[in-house]
């Protein structure tokens, strides 16, 4: 399994080499990097070799890992603990079985819907290298009427690598275990400030954590920052529990693809963001309240620089600032989103714009921060 993830981040970085020579700047290619590449929840090796390559020059203490494989990249010695997280694992599945006819079986990892599955590509991270495969759909011209309009479920669909039977599919270097992930290329939409990929939940907030690493270490601040790449949150946030227990953080700040609600079908109770509209917090989700004193400091330093927020209350949804919520006695959180339209499918949407509002948003956020803020931030002593 090493030498095939080996081959798939060789192959994804000769990629973004192209991707660089044809005027991408540097912060896009950064996003097609993370993007394409493979990492569902327990095989994060390639995103993470990314995060290590790209954090390492950035930090001023050695590269941590806890023993979920989570990346811990500190700034800085002294002053409170800031934890600011984003999680490496994307939507995705492994190898149930191989049956006699070469078809594979399919566990699905994460929250997808049933219709997002049928008639889609995927790429197997086989020991061989990767191996491209379809999810078959039943042929129109044999169904039958009632069927046409029918959400097949996932335990009918298997996978069609093309092998003849079990043993020819052996031979490709595939088993039982082996990780799939969506094959959905990064693609800049149409000349737009739109991006087209899949795993942007959450690779959009692992470059987010590049980004602003990259800025404060060369600005002044007075805390020690820690940035987590965590693994494992599409199947329960198990990385972040675990990175967090090792942090201790005194304040948590969660970085994910938020949903959008400006597409055809969307209810405004489901949520209001908008694509283009700016970075968003989260004033409620399914796993995690966040501290009111938090989103007060988000909201005053976002206006204070002149930047736009998006309040968001979403049911269904689940995020890593639960989990640096509960840990060391109770930490004040957050968790702040870039907006993504189509999550937890094969294709999402990013804008740029979003993104680098993004990265502006935590910079300031960070270096404002010190020990009498975030006393403050942790003080729940009533008012006399």
């Amino acid at each position: 399994m090493k030498k095939c993830f080996g081959v798939i981040l060789g192959a994804f970085v000769m990629t973004a080499t192209l991707a660089l020579a044809q005027t991408a700047d540097r912060t896009q290619l950064l996003l097609q990097q993370l993007a394409d590449a493979p990492g569902p929840p327990g095989a994060e090796e390639p995103v993470r070799a990314i995060m290590v390559q790209q954090m390492k020059p950035l930090a001023t203490e050695a590269i941590r890992y806890d023993g979920m494989g989570s990346v811990i990249a500190q700034q800085g010695s002294t002053g409170p603990r800031i934890m600011i997280d984003a999680h490496m694992d994307e939507l995705g599945g492994m190898v149930r079985r191989i049956t006699p006819n070469g078809f594979l079986t399919m566990q699905m990892l994460g929250g997808w819907l049933d219709q997002a599955l049928v008639d889609q590509r995927w790429i197997i991270l086989g020991s061989n290298g990767p191996v491209h495969a379809v999810t078959g759909i039943r042929d129109i011209h044999i169904v039958s009427p009632d069927e046409r309009t029918k959400v097949f479920p996932r335990d009918q669909l298997y996978l069609d690598i093309g092998a003849k039977d079990a043993k020819e599919a052996a031979a490709m270097g595939i088993e039982p275990g082996d990780p799939v992930v969506p094959d959905a290329p990064f693609t800049v939409l149409n000349g737009t400030k739109n991006y087209l990929g899949k795993g942007w939940d959450d690779r959009i907030g692992c470059a987010v954590l590049i980004e602003v690493m990259r800025r404060t270490a060369s600005l002044p601040h007075a805390n020690q920052l820690f940035y987590v790449a965590t693994t494992q949150e599409e199947i329960g946030l198990r990385g972040a529990r675990t990175a967090a227990q090792t942090v201790k953080p005194d304040i948590g700040i969660a970085i994910e693809g938020g949903i959008t609600g400006d597409t055809a079908g969307a209810r405004p109770e489901e949520t209001q963001a908008k694509l283009g509209a700016g970075p968003g917090m989260f004033l409620y989700d399914s796993s995690t309240i966040p501290n009111r004193k938090m989103v007060a400091f988000t909201k005053q330093t976002a206006a204070a620089k002149g930047l736009p927020l998006q309040a968001d209350l979403v049911q269904g949804y689940g995020d890593d600032s639960a989990e640096m919520q509960t840990t060391n006695g109770g930490t004040p959180t957050i968790n702040l989103v870039v907006p993504v339209r189509y999550t937890h499918a094969h294709n999402g949407i990013v804008n740029r714009q979003d993104f680098d509002q993004m990265v502006d948003l935590v910079v300031a956020m960070l270096v404002q921060m010190d020990s009498k803020t975030v006393q403050s931030l942790r003080d729940f002593t009533p008012a006399p």
